[in-house]
């Protein structure tokens, strides 16, 4: 019987993100390209010249750490996962999906590089909790990265998107918060929840009421049938 050897990594960074929970973060990276992330190099990586000609490439994979999903060693491996796109009830092997639970906690996303500041770069289209550590920046390679006659039959199209309306006065709330924060709130909101954040398997109640955390306001809305979102408020958290 052979047995894994161990190694240790450290986070080179952290990112800066809207999403402060878990729910409604897209599901893939570019999905809500509205989505706007701050990667911020963390020490002994924090010195002039680490990004120095990465301004040559538009985009960038950031290899990070599932830091929320991190498995328990006392349980047995987690092999096999319920992927949300095959509705959450199908099994299928943890190394056929992206699923946040894996055995070594490790996630890649490629996102695009907007601006590079010193030792801190700005990216779009992120997927990434607030805070996530990220274990390493590469640049993405068209030729080598982007297969034309590659496929995946359990993902072979993105999700239709759910038709989202706002009500006068959430859409008020969230122009205020939009001016206040200088972010694309009623952009960032309208493209995940487009993505339906419920569990697929899940019939909402026409009156049951969702929210989520993004930056410091909680954005709050309902399903008046299945196939349509009507969002409610955008109130300031508590917090």
């Amino acid at each position: 019987m052979k047995f894994a050897m161990s190694y240790s990594v450290s986070p080179v960074a952290t990112i800066h993100t809207p999403f402060k929970e878990k729910f409604a973060i897209p599901r893939q990276p570019g999905l809500a390209r509205a989505a706007l992330g701050q990667v911020e190099l963390l020490s002994p990586y924090d010195q002039d010249g680490a990004f120095n000609g990465l301004e040559q490439s538009s985009h960038i994979w950031l290899i990070f750490l599932f830091h929320k999903a991190m498995p328990d060693g006392n349980q047995a491996p987690r092999l096999l996962v319920r992927p949300p796109r095959l509705g959450g009830n199908q099994k299928v092997g943890v190394f056929a999906t992206r699923s946040t639970h894996r055995p070594n906690a490790i996630g890649q996303s490629l996102v695009k590089l907007e601006a590079i500041d010193g030792t801190h770069l700005t990216v779009s289209g992120v997927d990434l909790l607030d805070g996530t550590p990220i274990l390493d920046i590469k640049p993405y390679v068209p030729y080598s990265d982007c297969l034309p006659d590659a496929w995946n039959q359990l993902a072979s199209d993105a999700p239709e998107p759910t038709d989202v309306q706002w009500t006068p006065e959430a859409l008020e709330q969230a122009r205020q918060h939009q001016d206040r924060l200088h972010q694309p709130v009623v952009e960032l909101v309208n493209q995940c929840l487009s993505q339906d954040p419920k569990p697929a398997y899940q019939v909402p109640a026409p009156d049951r009421i969702y929210g989520v955390r993004l930056w410091d306001i909680n954005v709050q809305w309902r399903y008046p049938t299945p196939a349509s979102i009507l969002v409610q408020a955008v109130d300031p958290t508590d917090s």
